[in-house]
C-alpha cells in the first residue's frame, strides 16, 4: 500500500514557475513508477509527466515538454514536478500516481487506468 499526497499547488501568473512535490509513505518507493495527470474543469484527466522506479527514464507530454520537469528523490520518498513557463491551459488539478515498476515504458505510465494508488491532488491556477 502507497499513501500519496500532493502539495505546491497555487495561484500563479503566466510565465511563472512553480514546483509540485508528491510525498509517499508506504513500503518500497524506489519500487515504483510514478507519474503526474492532471485534470482541467469539464475535461478528461490526461498524462502530464512519468519517471522510472529509478529515475533513469522520463517521459513528458508534448503539451508540456520543454516547461516541465520530472524528478524523484527515492531517499526522500517524494516525486516532484518543475513546472516553467506556465500558461493558463496549464490550471487543472494535477495529481500524482504510482505504479510498480518493472519493465514499464510511456505506454503503460501514460494510461490513468493502468496506475494503482492516487494522491488527492493540488489544484493550479495560472492567471493571465
Amino acid at each position: 500500500q502507497v499513501q500519496l499526497v500532493e502539495s505546491g499547488g497555487g495561484l500563479v501568473q503566466a510565465g511563472d514557475s512553480l514546483r509540485l512535490s508528491c510525498a509517499a509513505s508506504g513500503r518500497s518507493f524506489s519500487s515504483y513508477d510514478m507519474a503526474w495527470f492532471r485534470q482541467a474543469p469539464g475535461k478528461e484527466r490526461e498524462f502530464v509527466a512519468a519517471i522510472t522506479y529509478s529515475g533513469r527514464n522520463t517521459w513528458y507530454a508534448e503539451s508540456i515538454e520543454g516547461r516541465f520537469t520530472i524528478s524523484r528523490d527515492n531517499a526522500e520518498n517524494t516525486v516532484f514536478l518543475q513546472m516553467t513557463s506556465l500558461k493558463p491551459e496549464d490550471t487543472a488539478v494535477y495529481y500524482c500516481a504510482a505504479v510498480w515498476g518493472g519493465g514499464n515504458g510511456w505506454y503503460h505510465l501514460s494510461r490513468a487506468n493502468n496506475m494503482e494508488y492516487w494522491g488527492k491532488g493540488t489544484l493550479v491556477t495560472v492567471s493571465s
